[in-house]
């Protein structure tokens, strides 16, 4: 399933994940953010990806990467943290760049808290990937290369048409 040669996904991370391996390991598990962004370029390189890694505690700073970063990449794999449950301006640049994104979480948010229950990410990513520890993100991967070829072979160029944002389509973790 190689991709073109150039092809480049962001990956993001959201608040409190450059903590990953200290902060609440029984919850998040030893592995470090950059063992998860090491695993991540692998499995992108495998698939024929270039891989944009950026993480910040700052929404503001989430947002402006992904504007500055729309035209440059075909894709998104993007763990919001705590912004998952609330940050409704994260959900709209997501959905304002047009890039197919999948969303991506250590733990499996639908058996946490009853808020860390609710994504507002959700509807405008092709899927949601949780509870499979550093493995979410390299499944999130996989589900967008899928969604990348079909759309290579469809002429879109991997970009994400408004038609097929909010469906959910069966994948782990749902």
């Amino acid at each position: 399933m190689n991709q073109k040669v150039g092809v480049t996904i962001l990956l993001v991370h959201g608040p409190n994940l450059n903590l990953l391996g200290e902060r609440e390991p029984e919850v998040y598990g030893r592995t470090t953010l950059a063992q998860v962004n090491a695993l991540f370029k692998r499995e992108a390189a495998r698939l024929g990806f270039r891989v944009r890694v950026f993480q910040s505690n700052s929404e503001g700073a989430l947002i402006d990467f992904l504007h500055r970063n729309r035209k440059r990449a075909s894709g998104v794999v993007i763990n919001p943290g705590a912004y998952t449950h609330y940050s409704y301006a994260l959900r709209d640049a997501l959905a304002g760049i047009q890039l197919p994104a999948v969303e991506a979480h250590l733990s499996d948010i639908r058996k946490r808290e009853p808020f860390r229950r609710i994504s507002v990410i959700r509807d405008v990513c092709i899927a949601q990937v949780s509870g499979l520890g550093p493995r979410s993100y390299t499944e999130g991967l996989k589900l967008l290369a899928k969604r990348l070829k079909s759309s290579a072979t469809k002429g879109t160029r991997g970009r994400a048409r408004a038609a097929g944002r909010g469906k959910r389509p069966a994948s782990p973790g749902r």
